[in-house]
Formats: structure tokens, C-alpha cells, sequence
């Protein structure tokens, strides 16, 4: 098995022929599904073996486990909430459908694969539940592959949706009910100062506000309008929900936004930051606060590019401060891989270790991170760039690199900065 692996990773050899290359996907395929049904069974044992660690050290049984689902996603390169789904995945493919992670373990279906078939039966019993594994997942009694094996993924979830409502229709019905307390709204940055903007919503709504769109873009087709029929339903979207009448119209908007007082007067063309988005190009950053009625607050950096520091005696970060830090870690959890926004600012070495109430002992975190580092066996440090270091229980240890904030030095350092720098200071330690 070893050599195959081996054989597999090292590449196609030169001149393949394409029977050859397809087998090669084929196989590289197959060790991924193994693969990942290894990582459940390995997250399993982790799991138990963590809890009992955390028993025999006398931690409150509500509190067994925490931690884990962190110390699944650092080495995965995932955020927690990830590291958590994966647990929660590998703990009920493990215990209640075999079949699935027999074809998993087989290298003939996907973590992906699997996640559908655990989704789309969560709400039933495991009697229920065993019995769609048992359906789509089983091999044949003469040998036959597993029906699921062959089916598109959304040929998989429809056959899935079919017997779970065929075995519990109040069941499913019940969780489609419950569902619509999660509907939400979300934004992602996309390439080339572009975002993602989506709605989780009822599929009535959903439905609904889509056939809505649709209607305007066939309207303004049909008086003539050369906008394309996605261009006209995004453009209809943003009029109805920012009440702008016309694609001329300067939405107001607020920002806030990080560069150099070079780059804002156009004497260099360094990347600005907007908060919430990520960096754009100076260029663009200009040109977007002369088009809008914007409310700007700007934060400069300092000769080493870091955003000026502020430090406080108190315990609780003042809100200049724990501002500062949210804008400094640019919104985003400073844990590695995880991508959720900041929920906290939390103290990097503990402060009832010694730890100050600075910018350089500060970090924003999300609520999951910041209750998993308070896990037993934890710790942290800040590094002299601006980097922390996290090692977790088993000694592994990960270092989150600088914000991108610290990363480029401005060329020159202004007298306007100087002051804007010594205000910010005093703001924050009157605080």
C-alpha cells in the first residue's frame, strides 16, 4: 500500500499515455477519500483522548472536549467552526453510518459526499438514519457498488431528501420550520475589489426576491436597456435595498479605511485596507471615496508600517483601543485558518499571567477561538514582529504571521501623522 501511495505521489511519469494519466486521478482520487476517512477516525480518538485528559484533571463535565475542534483545524488549515463540523462529521460516520464510511475508507466516496448524506439525515432517528445508509451506501448482495457511488452530488441529496421524507415527513418538516431562524446575510470579498453579497432566506423569499429581479432585468430588456441581464437584476438589487433611484446616484456610505496620507493625496500608490473587504489599490481607494457621500475615518501607519500603538492600564481593552486592534487585524481572526470575524479582543498572554493591556498583546479572535485557548493546557505569546505564537496542548506550536497592516513601511513619515498619531494617544489612554 505504502508503495502505491508512494508511487502515486511522485507523479505520472513523462510520455504517459492518457489511459495512464486517467488511472492516475483515478488513483490520487481514491487515497484522498481514504485519507480523510482516516483523519475522522484519528479526530475521534483525539476527541476521547483529549476528554479524558481533561476528566482526570478535574475539568466541569460541561467543559470536557473544548478545545478540540481547534486543535483539529490547525493542522487541517481550517478555521475552528470547520474543525468542529469535521469533528461532529467524523463522529457521526464513525458511530451511526457505517456503510458511508466503509466506501470512504474504500476511496470511493468523498468527505463532501459524506457531509450530504450526514446533513441531509441529521433530523431523523439513527434507526431512520441507518436505514438510508443502509440503502445508498451498502453494497449489493451479489456485489453490486453502492447506488450512491454513481450519483452526481445533487443526485445524492435529492435521493437523500427523498427517504428521509419517505421514513419522517413531520421530522423534516420540523427542521425546515426551525430552519428559517437561521436566514442571514452575508458578504465575502471577491476579486478585483468586487464582493460577494448573499442571502440565506426561506425559499418562498428566496424565491420570491429572485423572480423579482428576473422581472426588472426582462423589463429593461425589453425598453431597450444594453445592460446584461445580470448587470440590470445586481443594479435593481442595490437601488431597492440602499433606496438609490438611479445607477448615477452616490450612495452614502461609511468607511473605514487604512493608508499612508501619501497614498491618500496620491503621492504614492501604496494598497489602502478597507475594513471588511482586504486591500485595494490606492488608485481605486480614491476614486471610490470621490464617487460616494462617505463618512472616512483614516488610520495611518508608522515608519515600521505598523498602525500606531496604544497600550492602557485597564484590564478591559478601552474602545479606542480594542477599535484600534479590530482595524489593525483587519476584521478577521488572527487564529491560522480561520476566517471568521473578530468577536473579541482578548489578551494574547494572559493577563492574570502578567500579561498588558497593549497592542502588542492584543489580538482579535472569534468566540470559538477565544473560548478554545481558554482550554486547558494553552498558551500563547506575542511575537517581536507582531506575530503570535500559539502552542496547544500536545506541544505543536503555530505562529500567526502580522496583520497585513504591519507589513508595508510608508517611505516618508509626515507631520500630519505625527499628530494624528499623538491625538489617537491621548484619546486612548484617557480612556
Amino acid at each position: 500500500m505504502y508503495e502505491t501511495v508512494d508511487h502515486l505521489l511522485a507523479g505520472p511519469p513523462s510520455g504517459a499515455s492518457e489511459a495512464e494519466l486517467v488511472d492516475w486521478i483515478a488513483g490520487l482520487e481514491e487515497i484522498k477519500c481514504t485519507a480523510e476517512a482516516v483523519q475522522a477516525e484519528a479526530a475521534v480518538r483525539l476527541d476521547e483522548v483529549v476528554r479524558e485528559r481533561q476528566s482526570e484533571a478535574g475539568v466541569p463535565a460541561r467543559k470536557l472536549g473544548e478545545g478540540v475542534a481547534s486543535q483539529i483545524a490547525l493542522p487541517r488549515r481550517v478555521s475552528p467552526e470547520k474543525g468542529a463540523k469535521l469533528l461532529g462529521l467524523a463522529k457521526t460516520l464513525t458511530t451511526e453510518m457505517p456503510h458511508t464510511f466503509a466506501l470512504m475508507k474504500a476511496g470511493l466516496f468523498s468527505q463532501w459526499q459524506a457531509t450530504i448524506l450526514a446533513r441531509e439525515t441529521a433530523c431523523l432517528s439513527l434507526d431512520d438514519r441507518k436505514v438510508i445508509d443502509y440503502d445508498l451506501c451498502a453494497t449489493g448482495p451479489c456485489g453490486e457498488p453502492a447506488k450512491a457511488v454513481s450519483m452526481g452530488l445533487r443526485q445524492l441529496e435529492n435521493a437523500a431528501k427523498k427517504l428521509a421524507i419517505t421514513l419522517d415527513q413531520e421530522s423534516v418538516v420540523a427542521r425546515a420550520a426551525n430552519a428559517e431562524k437561521d436566514r442571514r446575510v452575508s458578504l465575502r470579498p471577491a476579486p478585483d475589489t468586487m464582493t460577494w453579497l448573499g442571502a440565506l432566506l426561506p425559499v418562498k423569499d428566496g424565491v420570491a426576491v429572485f423572480a423579482a429581479l428576473d422581472q426588472a432585468a426582462k423589463t429593461a430588456a425589453a425598453a431597450g436597456d444594453e445592460r446584461t441581464r445580470g448587470q440590470v437584476m445586481a443594479d435593481t438589487l442595490v437601488d431597492r435595498i440602499t433606496g438609490r433611484s438611479t445607477t448615477d446616484a452616490k450612495p452614502r456610505i461609511e468607511v473605514k479605511i487604512v493608508m499612508t496620507a501619501d497614498a491618500l493625496t496620491g503621492d504614492v500608490d501604496q494598497p489602502a485596507l478597507v475594513e471588511g473587504y482586504g486591500p485595494v489599490p490606492a488608485t481605486w481607494a480614491r476614486d471610490a471615496l470621490n464617487d460616494a457621500d462617505v463618512f472616512v475615518r483614516r488610520l495611518f501607519t508608522d515608519p515600521a508600517g505598523r498602525l500606531v500603538a496604544m497600550e492602557s492600564r485597564a484590564r478591559k481593552a478601552p474602545d479606542g483601543l480594542a477599535e484600534f486592534i479590530a482595524t489593525r487585524d483587519g476584521g478577521i481572526c488572527r487564529t491560522n485558518g480561520c476566517d471568521a470575524p473578530i468577536r473579541n479582543i482578548d489578551h494574547v498572554e494572559r493577563h492574570a499571567d502578567g500579561g498588558e493591556t497593549s497592542a502588542e498583546n492584543l489580538q482579535g479572535l472569534c468566540e470559538r477561538c477565544n473560548q478554545a485557548k481558554e482550554a486547558l493546557g494553552w498558551r500563547a505569546r506575542p511575537g517581536p514582529d507582531g506575530s503570535i505564537i500559539t502552542i496547544t496542548p500536545t506541544g505543536h506550536t503555530y505562529i500567526s504571521p502580522p496583520p497585513e497592516s504591519w507589513a508595508q513601511p510608508p517611505p516618508t513619515w509626515s507631520r500630519a501623522e505625527f499628530g494624528l498619531r499623538d491625538v489617537l494617544l491621548e484619546q486612548t489612554l484617557a480612556a
